[in-house]
């Protein structure tokens, strides 16, 4: 009989071709990102003018005493919160309504998901700038308020990227949440009904708790993606909003190195970002793992 113990390393050989490509790709950037975070890299180190100078962690502790960065930090969490949640809410939506319609109505809703989810971020950005324009767009015109900046005000131009950021996500969550609501035995939603269980009540009960393996997934996934989203954010509020009241760490990241020049410090902000990122994946996981749900 096959042990456990085998079955694993049959497993990690299968998994390490991947684990390999994974290396080659992001270990060597991650490493050279920690490495130019512990020096003092500007534009003179880069054009050879100055010597490297050995900061340590000093980049990390001038970053975490920055006031700005840490209301940067709490933007990003908020607006990634309500990017995951409206995702999530709308992906799974639409998947139990996929599963009720008729067939030309659910091919028609996949059409028009996947067409946003093909669409490259920046020209749907400039579309919903162009729909959403001041003067002259499509929305301003229905509502009958002609004139209203949607990209002036903070609070409404964070709505108005989120919304993007959940138009062009939603159908990653749809279709898979879709393929786990197909995989689910038909005598089980029978059985539902015949107990008398509304649709919501299908959904809320029995639905959602088959599916939740699948959530786990897409749900760390929405968190890594809307946690560094960057294009959205930099066309849509021209580089992160007047005075940069439309901040988010990927964009201060980038303003840090490229804009300031001070790529050690931008390279620390990722560091920073890369780190918490990980830290909220595994405490998930671990959570999970720890109420009983098996991985």
């Amino acid at each position: 009989m096959r042990t456990a113990k085998g079955d694993g390393r049959i497993a990690f050989a299968y998994l390490a071709p991947a684990l390999l490509v994974l290396v080659g790709l992001m270990g060597y950037p991650i490493y050279q990102l920690v490495l130019i975070s512990l020096f003092d890299y500007g534009q003179e180190q880069v054009s050879g003018g100055a010597p490297l100078t050995f900061l340590g962690l000093g980049n990390y502790t001038a970053l975490l005493s920055d006031a700005r960065f840490w209301a940067v930090l709490g933007q990003t969490v908020g607006f990634a919160a309500v990017c995951v949640a409206g995702t999530l809410l709308v992906g799974a939506a639409l998947a139990v309504l996929a599963t009720r319609v008729r067939t030309w109505a659910r091919m028609t809703l996949f059409l028009a998901a996947l067409g946003a989810w093909a669409t490259p971020t920046v020209a749907g950005s400039t579309i919903w700038l162009f729909l959403f324009d001041a003067n002259f767009g499509f929305v301003n015109e229905v509502l009958g308020t002609t004139g209203l900046s949607w990209t002036y005000d903070k609070w409404l131009a964070f709505g108005l990227v989120a919304a993007q950021v959940i138009w062009c996500s939603f159908p990653f969550v749809m279709v898979t949440l879709y393929a786990g609501i197909k995989s689910i035995p038909g005598e089980v939603l029978e059985a539902a009904a015949l107990d008398g269980a509304s649709t919501v009540k299908t959904t809320t009960s029995v639905i959602l708790p088959l599916l939740r393996p699948l959530l786990i997934v897409v749900t760390i996934q929405s968190v890594i993606w809307d946690f560094k989203v960057f294009t959205q954010i930099y066309i849509m509020t021209n580089g992160g909003g007047i005075a940069g009241r439309n901040l988010v760490l990927n964009v201060y990241a980038y303003q840090q190195a490229f804009a300031a020049s001070e790529y050690g410090l931008g390279a620390s902000i990722g560091v920073v970002m890369t780190a918490l990122l990980l830290l909220v994946t595994l405490g998930y996981l671990r959570a999970l793992r720890r109420s009983g749900e098996v991985l």
